[in-house]
């Protein structure tokens, strides 16, 4: 009768241990353990945490939502962070909550606003992808540098997920051929105005950097190319900063009158015409405004402490602008 009890408790202990494995299995395991190779799982930049886990699992990289986040609560992680990350259907529950909450991303999200210059962009991603002081020089004064026409302006404004493993001329030329990508439907557009592709680049630039408002672009680019038809100097201030360069530890510091007396081909107080290159790199709002300027007897302009834009046809005109709105 004891031997009977005996191994009818062992195959009690047996079923349970084996529900258990099964269990846990279906629960944790690993959703395909033949998958021949990784595959990436892109977290977006805004992503809800929720619905990360759900795509997880729709996805074939866990099996259980419920699981998934009762392994991240044992471990005590946080939130996936936004990237893009090397999974594999052949690991664990354990195992992908460790790739996606403890390590690094494999690619990260970089956002380069409309406007920057191209050491401003060399900054944020050397200081993304741990570049080295060499590595940023290399940026700014060999690899963004090969050709004249791709000194500035061609590193496109966007939001980019990159390898953390890319080396930057890999990024430069990343950037490059976005450019090319949203900027070559304007090439033609360009040219049927007569103008070169250069020079409409050279316009968006001044007006991206003349004001961030969509709105106020079209009326700025007339009055530039006003300026340039009647061979006005631009007298533009952010050609000025981009002279100056990084002052005091700011990019597009302030100008002061002294400025305009720089000793610089972009100082457009004292040379006529466009400088040698674009001062920015402008985004389509911008391209789409120096192709499309709007038709006004202006020459100049200024905006309020509210941003409203103010334009005048006289220098007597804006003169009497100052005074009444600065």
């Amino acid at each position: 009768m004891r031997n009977k009890l005996t191994l009818a408790l062992g195959e009690a202990i047996f079923i349970l241990v084996t529900g258990l494995l099964v269990l846990y299995s279906a629960l944790f395991g690993v959703p395909q353990p033949n998958a021949p190779e990784e595959l990436t799982f892109v977290v977006p930049l805004e992503a809800n945490d929720i619905d990360t886990v759900n795509r997880l699992q729709e996805q074939g990289f866990i099996k259980n939502t419920l699981a998934f986040n009762l392994v991240r609560t044992l471990k005590d992680y946080g939130q996936i962070s936004p990237g893009g990350y090397n999974l594999s259907k052949n690991e664990n529950a354990w195992l992908v909550a460790y790739e996606l909450c403890v390590q690094q991303p494999d690619m990260k999200w970089v956002v380069i606003p409309e406007g920057w210059r191209k050491e401003q962009i060399g900054e944020k991603l050397a200081g993304e992808f741990g570049w080295s002081e060499q590595e940023l020089i290399d940026w700014n004064e060999k690899y963004t540098a090969m050709k004249f026409d791709y000194l500035e302006g061609v590193y496109f404004p966007d939001t980019y997920l990159i390898p953390t493993s890319e080396k930057n001329f890999e990024v430069t030329q990343r950037m490059i051929n976005r450019f090319n990508e949203q900027f070559g439907p304007y090439v033609d557009k360009f040219y049927q105005k007569d103008i070169q592709w250069t020079t409409g680049l050279k316009v968006a630039s001044l007006i991206q950097r003349e004001t961030a408002n969509p709105d106020d672009m079209p009326l700025i680019s007339g009055i530039i190319w006003n300026r340039l038809l009647t061979g006005m100097k631009l007298d533009i201030d952010a050609t000025l900063q981009y002279a100056k360069g990084k002052t005091d530890g700011r990019w597009w510091a302030r100008v002061s009158p002294e400025d305009k007396d720089i000793d610089s081909l972009y100082n457009t107080y004292t040379n006529k015409g466009l400088p040698p290159t674009p001062i920015s790199n402008p985004g389509l709002d911008a391209i789409e405004a120096a192709l499309n300027p709007a038709e006004t007897d202006c020459l100049y302009y200024l905006h309020d402490p509210a941003g409203q834009i103010h334009c005048a046809k006289t220098y007597g005109e804006h003169l009497e602008n100052i005074k009444k709105y600065l």
